[in-house]
């Protein structure tokens, strides 16, 4: 558990003082959170949501509790492009802020990037915009790294020594995380808006620029994420036609070969007929003269077809 005062304090267990500004960082399955919400009403409702691993984006509020469920993006540890999506809860009353998620690995990237923009003087609602914003910055490193993976993908497909299917599974897992980037930032921006209206007027006033930069962030991953799907649709159609066209390459050669080899097999086939009078076989120099027939003739269609660029 970590909280924060003067700075930030890791603990195993902090008391919770109803009257004192206390923010909270810690897992889900923190059973003294769990306990301190329902000994002040929680709803049960809300309780369900938070524990609910596949609980959608929203935001729920009541008289004393505001609740937000967000989510941050996880990379997968097999491939660098493909990103998981978890869920984080926000919980904000008149004195407490609590910052729920279920990996502490999570929870420490936060906490310490909140540290480093942190003063005492925040209040609850600045708290609150600087945890989503920092998420927000986290999901547009994604999109800047992606961008990189893909002009790298995109000079690969000329690539001598290019691994197709490296390059298709690369490009697919790059959709998946763009279309869930760009479906996430949307329901994010929805939740932001209801956030900053169910402020009161003054908080609303004095964060106003604040949140204005957040929804510009999220509309720029709206639409960032949205180029970039169209981008690696194109890789795709790209990369498809580079193998249709090193396809087709391979098979001309073939063809160049086969047509090599096409008059002489005309030849040797006329001399393997079994006629009893065949001139040719009584000829001192008809074995050599034949040779030399088939290297001219094999010799004058390979500079024909080097000429057409066939091989």
């Amino acid at each position: 558990m970590y909280i924060f005062s003067d700075r930030l304090y890791k603990k195993d267990e902090i008391h919770l003082d109803d009257n004192k500004k206390q923010i909270i960082f810690t897992t889900l399955d923190n059973e003294e959170i769990l306990e301190w919400l329902c000994k002040h009403r929680f709803p049960e409702s809300f309780i369900e949501d938070i524990t609910n691993e596949d609980q959608s984006v929203t935001f729920e509020e009541n008289e004393q509790f505001k609740l937000a469920i967000l989510k941050y993006f996880q990379q997968d540890p097999e491939d660098e492009l493909l990103f998981h999506s978890e869920n984080v809860v926000i919980i904000l009353t008149e004195k407490k802020f609590i910052f729920l998620a279920k990996e502490k690995k999570l929870i420490k990237t936060i906490t310490n990037r909140l540290y480093r923009r942190y003063k005492t003087t925040d209040s609850l609602e600045y708290i609150m915009y600087s945890v989503i914003d920092i998420m927000v910055d986290h999901t547009m490193g994604i999109i800047d790294m992606i961008d990189d993976r893909l002009e790298e993908i995109e000079d690969r497909i000329f690539d001598e020594s290019l691994d197709e299917q490296e390059v298709q599974k690369q490009l697919y897992f790059a959709r998946r995380t763009l279309n869930r980037i760009g479906k996430l930032s949307v329901q994010h921006n929805d939740i932001v808006n209801k956030i900053i209206n169910h402020f009161p007027i003054n908080v609303r006033k004095r964060l106003r620029y604040e949140f204005i930069d957040l929804k510009e962030h999220l509309s720029f991953l709206i639409n960032e994420s949205k180029t970039y799907l169209d981008r690696t649709g194109y890789l795709q159609t790209l990369l498809m036609g580079f193998l249709s066209n090193r396809m087709n390459q391979a098979m001309q050669r073939l063809a160049a070969i086969s047509l090599i080899f096409l008059p002489l097999t005309f030849i040797v086939g006329n001399y393997g007929m079994n006629f009893k009078h065949m001139p040719e076989l009584d000829w001192k120099y008809g074995y050599l003269l034949v040779w030399a027939l088939n290297l001219g003739i094999a010799y004058l269609i390979f500079k024909w077809l080097k000429k057409k660029r066939w091989i």
